[in-house]
């Protein structure tokens, strides 16, 4: 990396420690399962506490201590006097959580294939090569912002270039913070909440997508704009169609359609509430009994909410064709009870550690978030 002060890899080779399943925890059962988990937590008390992440599948969200978003997550992991934080996620979020709690906690995750695509889209190396050629440019002044859902690294990254982090619930005060600082605006890893919050700041016509894969991508063409977006996305959301929306509407009438802003704008447009995980869990919890909502998100956390709130219809937007987050689907729950068992027997496994670096200049980049 030529732009940064600090060393970095690609994330597929940062974690090179992480540990498969062992042959004897492969066959469980859930009861079994249970029982052994139920156990292990008894022994290990307070010493430890399990995060499970909204998109999480029910067997890891009903051992989990807190069950939300990532950023909330780490949040409430800090606030325990847990030595050991078994986070039910993806990498960039266990890395959040190593780079919020203290130095005395370890951070683990139970999978070492939980690595999420939208983040491995936008890779701090990649990122560097680009930020070169795009202030080549221009003498704009450009600050790049990054989605909570991106490796520690790209966070440091955005920190050393005068950037920040933002969430999906206040990625429209990010950028009004870094148009108050600069020019131009870098944002990565995912166009579609990009987009979305240009429109809602009335910048729709400033947009430009960057395609990091296509060599013969335009520097100068790009920096006519002043928001640039990095062309990643998440799977999960890029998948929901209007013509889902559509069909909801003609099969329930009655329904309303909350979807997640990583969605595509038409997606965005054509529902009644559009928010942060927080805001769709919010939004069918202070529904009235019989209301009908579709949930466009990850059809994890549809299904807990139908489960939560057994007085209102939830339903998944895109039906039958609505999947889970392969990243996530990685986090079996048989790699809890292995992880659980050895930290009771005094062994730990899978720690994600950030690099100190790396680690300080991130914390810069959450910080500067907070104060949006």
């Amino acid at each position: 990396m030529e732009t940064a002060d600090f060393e970095t890899d690609l994330s597929l080779f940062k974690y090179d420690n992480l540990e498969q399943l062992p042959v004897n925890y492969r066959d469980l059962t859930e009861d079994q399962r249970c029982a052994r988990i139920r156990a292990a937590l008894e022994e290990l008390g307070d010493e430890v506490v399990i995060l499970g992440h909204n998109y999480q599948r029910r067997e890891i969200v009903e051992h989990a201590d807190f069950v939300g978003d990532s950023y909330e997550l780490s949040k409430a992991a800090a606030e325990t006097d847990a030595r050991y934080v078994v986070f039910g996620g993806v990498t960039f979020m266990a890395e959040s959580a190593d780079i919020i709690t203290d130095d005395t906690q370890s951070v683990l995750l139970p999978s070492m294939e939980a690595s999420c695509p939208m983040a491995g889209m936008a890779e701090a190396l990649q990122v560097d090569s680009a930020w070169a050629e795009i202030t080549a440019a221009t003498d704009a002044d450009i600050i790049p912002i990054t989605y909570m859902n991106s490796y520690a690294d790209l966070k440091a990254f955005c920190a050393e270039q005068g950037g920040l982090v933002c969430t999906s619930s206040n990625a429209h005060r990010a950028f009004e913070w870094a148009f108050d600082r600069g020019e131009k605006v870098l944002f990565l890893p995912d166009k579609h909440l990009g987009e979305n919050t240009a429109h809602r700041l009335g910048m729709e016509d400033e947009c430009v997508e960057w395609d990091p894969w296509d060599p013969t991508s335009d520097a100068e063409k790009a920096t006519e704009k002043d928001i640039i977006l990095w062309d990643g996305y998440c799977q999960v959301h890029e998948r929901f169609r209007p013509e889902h929306v559509e069909t909801i509407r003609q099969e329930h009438p009655e329904a309303q359609v909350v979807v997640h802003p990583e969605c595509r704008r038409e997606v965005v447009e054509a529902a009644d509430v559009v928010g942060s995980t927080s805001t769709i869990c919010e939004t069918v919890a202070s529904a009235d009994p019989g209301d009908v909502w579709a949930i466009g998100t990850e059809i994890h956390l549809a299904e807990h909410l139908a489960r939560w709130h057994p007085d209102v219809t939830v339903l998944p937007l895109c039906g039958d064709a609505c999947m889970d987050c392969n990243a996530m689907r990685q986090i079996d729950p048989n790699y809890l009870c292995w992880i659980l068992e050895e930290l009771r027997d005094g062994v730990v496994h899978n720690v994600i550690e950030v690099q100190p670096a790396e680690k300080e200049l991130a914390r810069v980049a959450l910080d500067r978030m907070l104060e949006v």
